[in-house]
């Protein structure tokens, strides 16, 4: 049907027939397709189809599209073959075109305006400006922040939180990256900076807190929340977390150890570890209603992977569990910047991390825990929240999934287990935490979903909103002789493109735009960012993942106000 050179018509015309009864609809996908996507995307989509026939990778339900974004019109011609990528297209003959299915095309308009470009990019958009002083006597480390979004998935899987401790000092952001849809990354994103902020608290404020709650008094506020209009919370569930939460403060109420309270290490250790526990749990009893039973079983068979920062007096600290990233843009004596990960991606390419799981199994599953570079075959991430398929043993998941009232079907879920499932649990939500004390030279932290990740190094990231920020474009300094002519026009195209003047306000919306726009040469390129943008929401996923980015920047005179 698209992307092949055979000379097999009759063939893909009967494949299509099969996969799409309504031809219009393949006939608009196609036209779509290959007269208005730029020459790498149509490359980019050969390579994911390896060559095979798109009919096998998407239903007929996929292809329906806004209505804003195409035209119809009748064309002269009602059965008209498309040219592949080498330039030669499946012609149907005059004995074949009879039994051809007439119908409308409809054309795609991939060229979104400016003004609509803009509106897609800052739509979950976010700029907070802190109180330079925290309210508890001391100078806040962080100065603002910006937070965006933008989604590939249909509803967006990722997640953020940004909060500030109010019964302890500091401020917490996070980004979590959802998989096998949103409900483990939207219970997580609510409930995982509570069990942080509870896990710093000093004993006697514990005890306020379960006085509040014994004599139905107002409970002391914890956390400070800075939410998007457009952020969602489970209301129907509030009353579970906080029941649990509260056995959380009990227990640490019975510890005899808890004390003033975790340090931020152990706080950020402990919250993640006991917040997938209680998820897990959450999907095993029974709850008060059949919609709480159906979010908690959800949340648990979904994952999410998840990189959160507390920043405070003491410096930053960052939890990660999974392949989001944290990484601070550093601008040394001399002006020049460079790129601090605070973070590890637990991924088959951190050779440190396979290690570890391969010790937790015996050396018989060695060669099958990990496969094409996925656990099990099956997961990217090697460590997450949820995903009880790769924790839970079978006889928990047949149980859980058969005994309960939920309508699976409806909640897509269905019982399977991954293969060479032999020793669970493989995978676990205990995070990887990172202090940093904050210096002079430290600017801003970049917390971000591996959708940006995927587009662009560590550096590049930490350049653009260097540039961003000072509004000077950084250039590296070249010798003319060690370049040729080609090399050099190239150099110049870049270097004209870094030398635009920044379209946002939003830091964290000029990397999602550069993640999208930019091209081979380093300029942005307004064709490609638009064609990315106004790709269907199946068809979108093919090409970039969710993308959530959140910049913190430090304030300056924090650490002359410190010391």
């Amino acid at each position: 049907m698209f992307a092949t050179c055979d000379d097999g018509t009759e063939k893909q015309k009967k494949i299509s027939q099969r996969a799409f009864p309504d031809a219009g609809v393949v006939d608009c996908f196609n036209h779509c397709i290959q007269a208005v996507m730029s020459g790498y995307l149509r490359s980019r989509l050969l390579l994911y189809t390896g060559g095979r026939h798109l009919t096998s990778f998407l239903a007929p339900s996929q292809y329906v599209l806004p209505d804003k974004l195409f035209r119809t019109r009748l064309l002269p011609s009602q059965a008209r073959s498309f040219s592949s990528r080498s330039g030669r297209s499946d012609g149907i003959s005059g004995q074949e075109g009879e039994n051809t299915l007439r119908a409308p095309r409809h054309e795609m308009d991939f060229q979104l305006s400016r003004l609509q470009i803009n509106a897609v990019l800052r739509a979950n958009e976010q700029s907070i400006r802190i109180p330079e002083f925290d309210g508890r006597g001391g100078p806040s480390p962080v100065l603002r922040f910006e937070s965006n979004q933008l989604s590939a998935n249909t509803p967006l899987e990722d997640r953020r939180s940004s909060a500030s401790c109010l019964q302890t000092r500091g401020m917490l952001f996070g980004v979590f990256d959802g998989h096998g849809g949103h409900a483990c990354a939207q219970a997580v994103s609510e409930r995982l900076p509570y069990y942080i902020a509870v896990s710093m608290m000093s004993e006697s404020v514990l005890e306020d807190l379960e006085a509040a709650m014994e004599t139905l008094r107002p409970v002391p506020p914890i956390l400070q929340w800075y939410k998007h209009h457009n952020d969602y919370n489970y209301r129907e569930s509030a009353a579970l977390y906080v029941n649990h939460l509260r056995v959380y403060w009990q227990e640490l109420l019975a510890s005899e150890e808890h004390g003033d309270g975790m340090r931020p290490t152990d706080a950020l250790t402990y919250a993640f570890q006991r917040l997938d526990t209680d998820l897990s749990l959450e999907a095993q009893v029974p709850l008060a209603n059949d919609l709480m039973r159906s979010t908690a079983i959800q949340a648990a068979f979904a994952g999410c992977t998840a990189c959160v920062a507390h920043v405070g007096p003491e410096g930053v600290h960052v939890a990660n569990a999974g392949d989001c990233r944290a990484v601070l843009g550093v601008q040394e004596h001399d002006g020049s910047w460079s790129a601090l990960p605070l973070t590890q991606d637990h991924n088959a390419a951190n050779v440190a991390e396979v290690e570890r799981v391969w010790r937790q199994h015996p050396a018989s599953e060695r060669q099958t825990i990990i496969v094409d570079d996925r656990l099990l075959g099956v997961l990217m991430p090697l460590r997450a929240f949820g995903d009880v398929r790769f924790k839970w043993s079978r006889e928990l998941q047949q149980g859980v999934l058969e005994n309960g009232d939920s309508d699976l079907e409806s909640l897509n879920l269905y019982q399977y287990a991954p293969p060479n499932y032999l020793t669970p649990p493989y995978l676990e939500a205990t995070p990887e935490v990172t202090y940093h004390r904050l210096r002079p030279q430290d600017r801003f932290l970049i917390l971000a979903s591996d959708g940006l990740w995927d587009e662009m190094t560590n550096d590049e990231a930490v350049r653009l909103v260097a540039e961003h920020l000072t509004g000077i474009h950084l250039q590296a300094p070249v010798s003319a002789s060690q370049l040729n002519l080609g090399q050099m026009h190239q150099l110049l195209l870049r270097r004209r493109a870094r030398a635009t003047p920044a379209l946002d306000l939003n830091g964290a919306t000029h990397l999602i735009r550069h993640a999208l726009g930019t091209n081979e040469y380093g300029e942005m390129d307004q064709e490609r960012l638009a064609t990315m943008l106004a790709l269907p929401s199946d068809l979108a996923r093919m090409y970039r993942d969710d993308i959530t980015v959140t910049v913190i920047y430090f304030n300056p005179n924090f650490n002359k106000t410190a010391n």
